[in-house]
């Protein structure tokens, strides 16, 4: 039995499965058996994706996970014979759908790989511009204006007065 651990940051994979059983099983299965057969107790099945392979076999499921997911190409491509060859019903789930569990597939799911998009970092070229060349001038400092020079004159003599109370209340 193969164990899944796929962690609560995992983005962006797909894991593939086969499911082996009869065509008029697999709605039941769906409905009633799809969690116990992955082994968790919750599934987000708004983003699970189980189809008959018959449905893309015109397109191969190895260019539905490329062109129609964004599976990166360099994955799927060694799995492309084995993926197209499939029958019967397939179950698509992505990270979202168990994001934070582990999974313990058992039959009928039978897995097939799990691929995921191709990572991509930005170029980081240095930035060309006139603005970035030379050396800062150090910004001239203002003196305070009269207003705040005003407010800081007020707020001591207050603050005297305030104490000049205080020294009388305390003598009387």
């Amino acid at each position: 039995m193969t164990r899944m651990d796929v962690p609560e940051s995992e983005h962006g994979h797909a894991r593939v499965f086969a499911i082996d059983l009869p065509a008029d099983q697999v709605a039941d299965f769906e409905r009633d058996g799809l969690e116990a057969a992955l082994g968790t107790e919750r599934l987000d099945r708004d983003k699970v994706e189980l189809f008959p392979a018959s449905d893309i076999a015109a397109m191969g499921l190895s260019n539905y996970l490329v062109d129609g997911m964004g599976m990166d190409p360099e994955q799927v491509r060694p799995d492309a014979a084995r993926l197209d060859a499939l029958g019967g019903h397939i179950l698509i789930l992505p990270s979202s759908a168990v994001r934070g569990r582990t999974l313990t597939p058992k039959p009928p799911l039978r897995w097939i790989g799990t691929y995921s998009e191709p990572q991509s970092v930005a170029p980081m070229d240095r930035l060309r511009s006139d603005s970035a060349e030379g050396v800062l001038e150090p910004t001239e400092t203002r003196a305070p204006s009269n207003a705040a020079m005003s407010g800081r004159v007020a707020t001591l003599a207050l603050l005297v007065l305030l104490l000049l109370v205080v020294v009388m209340i305390v003598i009387a």
